[in-house]
């Protein structure tokens, strides 16, 4: 649906989901995702815009919630 991520995912070492969103060097995320983001911000869902593959590492590796919002 619109404002999905692209990516959802599970970590097994703590059981958390997760979801990322691939964006251009230039990308930025439309309307639609930025509520997503707030909805899953508010629920402290790991999360996060990657603009490259380190970018995709780190918010699943630190847990980062909102990562380039």
């Amino acid at each position: 649906p619109k404002g999905f991520f692209d990516c959802v995912g599970f970590r097994w070492s703590d059981n958390q989901i997760f979801f990322i969103d691939f964006k251009s060097a230039k990308g930025k995320p439309r309307a639609d995702q930025i509520r997503f983001h707030h909805m899953l911000a508010s629920r402290h869902v790991i999360h996060g815009l990657a603009y490259s593959v380190d970018d995709a590492i780190e918010i699943v590796e630190k847990g980062l919630i909102g990562y380039g919002f």
